[in-house]
């Protein structure tokens, strides 16, 4: 099990045999995540916005700005 100490500033560094599992570099973002029973996991977030395209089909028709614009307003007024 690799361990780490966190330093006065509430600094840690990663160990080199997590980084490497994490094949994480140099800038690279980590993401804690929240499990159970106070415990954490740590992910790499090293996936680019771009990693998410075609996740959504496009609209069978397109929407205009205009009607973006209406379909906000009546679900901003319902919601009040």
């Amino acid at each position: 099990m690799a361990t780490a100490t966190v330093t006065s500033k509430g600094q840690v560094t990663i160990p080199a045999q997590v980084r490497a599992s994490l094949c994480l570099g140099a800038g690279d973002r980590i993401e804690f995540v929240e499990l159970e029973n106070g415990q954490f996991a740590i992910m790499a977030a090293v996936h680019s916005v771009q990693s998410l395209k075609g996740l959504v089909r496009k609209p069978a028709s397109p929407v205009s700005i205009e009607d973006m614009n209406v379909a906000i307003a009546v679900q901003g007024a319902s919601a009040r």
